[in-house]
C-alpha cells in the first residue's frame, strides 16, 4: 500500500477506520462479549488459586485431626516428618588455661588389673607406725627384696603417739634405702599424727579384749590419715603392710595382682619354735583370726548387739562361731586356692585404688559391729566389691606369744 506524500496524518488514519456505528455492533452483537468474560474469569480464577497456595502452606494442618497428646509415636513421626528445623554450627576453638593454679587430673588411665607389670601400674605401700623403731630394719630389709620394679612403688609411713626413737630410725633406714640406686623406690613420704593414745604397747594389753574397742577405732583413724596424706591419682594399687611382718614372698604384690580382685589378703602365720625329742621343732602358728567368713550365729550376735558395740573376734566374751582362714590352708598347697571373706586382719591387705577412691576406709566407729580392717572389709562388700583371702599364701608375723581367746 502506498503512503500518501505528506506522510500519516490524523485525517487519512481516521477515514480508514470503520465507522463506529459498526464497532459498536461488533462488541454488543457478536460473540466478543462472551469471549472476553470467559477470559477474565479465567485470570480471576488463576490469580485467586495461585495467591492462596502459599496461604494454604503457611496454615494447612500436616498429619492427623487429633490433639498431639492423642498421636501414637507412628502419628507424631509422620506430623512432623515435613518439618527441616535450620541448624547452625559454630564450631569453637580449644580452650587454653595457662594459669599455674588450675591442675587437671584424668582419672580415666588409671586402672588396676592382673597385668599390673605388664601396664606398669603404680603402687602405693602403706605401714601405720606405733613404737616400730625394733622393727624397722627387718622391714625394710623385706620391703627391698620385692621384685616388682621400685621405680613404680611409693612408700608412705604414718608416725602416731610414739614413744621411741621410730621418727630417727624411720629416716635413717629410709635414707639407707634411696641412697641405694639398685633399691632406692619411687618416692616415700613420713606423715606424723598424733590421736593422744596412751595406752600401753605391752602385747599382754594390746591383744587383751578390753583394749580391742578403743585400739581397733584408732588404727582405723591412723589408716585414714594415712590414706588421705599420701594417695595420688597415678596410684593404681594400694598394698597395706605391717611393720612386724618376718618373712613373705619376693614376688607377693605381681602373685596378687593377678587374681585381679578388689581387695585379697594372704594367710598370716607366725614361727614358735619348741624343744621336742632333743630338737627344736616349728610348731608353725596361727596368727591373723580377724580373716573370717561370717556365720548365722555371728549374724544373730551382731542383730542383738546395740549398733554402737565393735565385735572383736578371737574372744570368748563374743561367741560367733566364724570360719577363721588361720586354721584353713597349709602353705605347701595351691598358693592361688581362693575363699569368699567378710573379715580381714591388717597385717598385709592388696586394695585396688579405685576401691579406696569410692569411699571405701576405715571406720573408725562401729561399721555393722566391726572396725578398722573388719568394718573395711563389711564396708567394701556393701559396696558391692570382692573381698578374697588365700588359704594357702603364708605370710609371716612376729611371734607375740599372745594367750589364746576363743578361737
Amino acid at each position: 500500500m502506498l503512503l500518501p506524500k505528506g506522510g500519516v496524518n490524523w485525517k487519512a488514519a481516521r477515514a480508514r477506520l470503520p465507522p463506529s456505528r459498526a464497532i459498536w455492533h461488533f462488541c454488543t452483537r457478536t460473540r466478543f462479549p462472551l469471549f472476553v468474560a470467559i477470559a477474565g474469569l479465567i485470570v480471576l480464577l488463576w490469580r485467586g488459586l495461585s495467591g492462596t497456595a502459599g496461604e494454604m502452606q503457611r496454615f494447612v494442618c500436616w498429619g492427623p485431626s487429633k490433639s498431639p497428646m492423642d498421636m501414637t509415636a507412628n502419628e507424631r513421626a509422620q506430623w512432623t516428618a515435613h518439618l527441616q528445623t535450620p541448624v547452625i554450627f559454630n564450631h569453637h576453638a580449644p580452650v587454653e588455661v595457662n594459669s599455674t593454679t588450675i591442675e587437671r587430673v584424668d582419672l580415666n588411665p588409671v586402672k588396676s588389673t592382673s597385668r599390673a607389670l605388664v601396664n606398669e601400674e603404680r603402687v602405693l605401700i602403706l605401714t601405720p607406725l606405733r613404737d616400730a623403731a625394733f622393727y624397722l630394719p627387718k622391714y625394710f630389709d623385706l620391703l627391698s627384696d620385692l621384685s616388682y620394679p621400685h621405680h613404680l612403688i611409693d612408700l608412705g609411713f604414718l608416725v602416731s603417739d610414739t614413744t621411741d626413737d621410730t621418727v630417727a630410725v624411720l629416716a635413717k633406714e629410709l635414707e639407707r634405702i634411696q641412697k641405694n640406686e639398685a633399691v632406692a623406690f619411687h618416692s616415700a613420704m613420713i606423715v606424723e599424727k598424733d590421736f593422744g593414745v596412751e595406752t600401753s604397747q605391752d602385747v599382754e594389753y594390746r591383744h587383751s579384749f578390753a583394749a580391742q574397742g578403743p585400739r581397733r577405732k584408732t588404727m582405723g583413724r591412723a589408716r585414714n590419715y594415712l590414706l588421705s596424706s599420701t594417695m595420688k591419682p597415678e596410684h593404681s594399687w594400694v598394698y597395706w603392710r605391717d611393720v612386724d611382718i618376718v618373712d613373705s614372698p619376693k614376688k607377693i604384690i605381681e602373685d596378687f595382682v593377678a587374681h585381679d580382685r578388689d581387695v585379697i589378703v594372704p594367710n598370716i602365720w607366725f614361727h614358735r619354735y619348741r624343744e621336742k625329742d632333743g630338737k627344736m621343732v616349728d610348731i608353725e602358728g596361727r596368727f591373723d583370726y580377724n580373716s573370717w567368713v561370717e556365720s548365722d550365729t555371728g549374724r544373730r550376735l551382731a542383730a542383738s548387739l546395740d549398733p554402737d558395740v565393735v565385735l572383736a573376734e578371737g574372744y570368748k566374751e563374743y561367741k560367733t562361731e566364724r570360719t577363721y582362714m588361720a586354721r584353713m590352708g597349709d602353705w605347701r598347697e595351691n598358693k592361688d586356692e581362693e575363699i569368699e571373706l567378710d573379715g580381714i586382719g591388717g597385717v598385709n591387705i592388696l586394695v585396688k585404688g579405685d576401691v579406696h577412691r569410692s569411699g571405701i576406709n576405715f571406720p573408725c566407729y562401729a561399721f555393722e559391729n566391726q572396725a578398722e580392717t573388719e568394718g573395711f572389709a563389711k564396708m567394701a562388700k556393701r559396696a558391692g566389691y570382692g573381698v578374697y583371702g588365700l588359704p594357702n599364701y603364708v605370710v609371716w608375723h612376729i611371734d607375740t606369744e599372745e594367750k589364746p581367746g576363743n578361737a
